[in-house]
């Protein structure tokens, strides 16, 4: 039975302020827009800008004590990459890092009175891939396939040996991939090729893959930073339609108003080139299927996404467009 809620959460949020780590990254941004937006008090922290917290590197040695003054929920979205701002790390230390940050910055936490930490970990905690039928769930066994996903893992276990301890609510919120105004990465380069006309080897692919509008998250989070039922929890999330590969690449052509161009590759032939490329890993994430399982999310916190697929994908392709169109209005126009 679904526990009550969600708006009666959302009323009792306005009277806490949250604290956002990351707040300048794809997913910070959009969720201190809304924070702002439904007039709940919030602080974002960035690394660089204008911003009263801005703190450069955020590691297991920062110093909180300000940030966190007044605080009773903290959203924690910030990773690292890089030693600064020119020199990469090695990738496991990097991942290391994003550890000892989180876990300094929830012991600061818990010292300084703070009821809440939401931790946004990746689905990539429970593994790369799914079989038919059989979609991750929050209470699967974990299987990371590489330091980003040990990491997150690492911190999820870290954070709640740390709130048996002290207790500091800890609940952890696990996305497959998040798309939306402003999305960079594999789905960006997506809807450049799709812009450009170039045709695309998907035409074969039938997996199923779960993604998140950046809207949905967003919404799941501040959901999360009040609702009773969320303390001591971890929680998956999707938009509740899964599609194929080639589903995505029509529906986000059609949102972009452009020609669909797909070629029926064999799966293994793509899997083959890909590899002798050196870049199986990202032939996987457009061939194999990754099924999310949210039934816990909508049982325990009353959840649903607001924003469905289309509307989704056609808000994230007005916004590249627009950015297209600010790079270059006279190539737009022509």
């Amino acid at each position: 039975m679904a526990r009550a809620p969600a708006w009666d959460g959302l009323i009792k949020a306005a009277e806490k302020m949250i604290l956002v780590t990351g707040a300048g990254g794809f997913v910070g941004t959009s969720l201190v827009c809304e924070l702002a937006r439904r007039r709940i008090p919030h602080r974002g922290v960035t690394r660089r800008g204008k911003n009263p917290f801005v703190i450069p590197n955020i590691d297991g040695q920062t110093d909180w004590t300000a940030a966190l003054e007044g605080v009773d929920v903290i959203v924690h979205l910030a990773s690292r990459a890089h030693s600064d701002g020119t020199a990469p790390l090695d990738e496991v230390q990097a991942q290391r890092n994003d550890v000892d940050a989180a876990l300094n910055l929830a012991r600061q936490a818990a010292r300084s009175g703070v009821k809440r930490f939401v931790f946004i970990s990746s689905i990539k905690v429970n593994g790369e891939a799914t079989t038919a039928g059989q979609p991750f769930t929050a209470a699967d066994r974990p299987d990371p396939q590489n330091s980003y996903a040990q990491a997150k893992l690492d911190s999820e276990l870290g954070l709640f040996a740390l709130s048996r301890d002290t207790g500091l609510e800890v609940t952890v919120i696990r996305p497959p991939l998040v798309y939306g105004p402003g999305v960079k990465a594999n789905f960006g380069t997506m809807m450049q090729w799709i812009d450009r006309g170039i045709p695309m080897p998907l035409g074969a692919v039938n997996n199923k893959r779960s993604f998140v509008y950046v809207g949905n998250l967003v919404d799941l989070i501040i959901v999360a930073a009040e609702h009773s039922g969320a303390a001591g929890e971890v929680f998956t999330v999707s938009d509740g339609e899964d599609m194929s590969t080639t589903e995505l690449y029509r529906r986000l052509a059609r949102a972009l108003g452009r020609q669909c161009w797909v070629m029926p590759v064999p799966t293994s032939l793509l899997k083959l080139g890909a590899t002798m490329l050196g870049r199986r890993d990202v032939a996987n994430r457009l061939i194999d299927s990754l099924q999310v399982d949210c039934s816990k999310t909508r049982e325990i916190l009353g959840w649903v996404p607001r924003i469905d697929v289309d509307d989704g994908l056609q808000r994230t392709a007005r916004s590249f467009q627009q950015a297209e169109l600010a790079l270059d209005p006279i190539a737009r126009s022509a």
